[in-house]
């Protein structure tokens, strides 16, 4: 048990293969799988694609709270944004997606909510 409710990762994700950062539907299994590795329950996403070329807006709703994503494929960049609380490892879907979109280099920030 944390000593607070919940954990809030955000994570810029830089130098990620812009291929990577384009398709929803890749995205939203590597999301999914990433929540699921964190011992949270999935209750629902949705993702929207800007177009050819371009990046994708995702979430994931959790039980736990959710995991999103916002990607700009032409920067090669990704922002994460993952907040679980209970027993759910929000780290533990962090290293899902670092090892899915292969980053070059990332920043984390954690904060403790509650």
């Amino acid at each position: 048990m944390h000593a607070t409710p919940g954990r809030h990762v955000l994570a810029d994700f830089r130098g990620v293969a812009a291929e990577r950062l384009t398709n929803p539907a890749k995205l939203e299994a590597w999301m999914i799988a990433a929540a699921q590795a964190a011992g949270a329950q999935v209750l629902s996403a949705h993702f929207h694609h800007f177009g050819e070329g371009a990046g994708v807006t995702g979430v994931v709703l959790l039980s736990e709270s959710h995991i999103s994503i916002h990607s700009w494929p032409e920067h090669r960049f990704a922002a994460l944004d993952i907040f679980m609380c209970g027993q759910a490892q929000p780290e533990l879907a962090l290293a899902c997606l670092q090892d899915a979109l292969a980053p070059e280099s990332v920043r984390v920030t954690t904060i403790a909510r509650g």
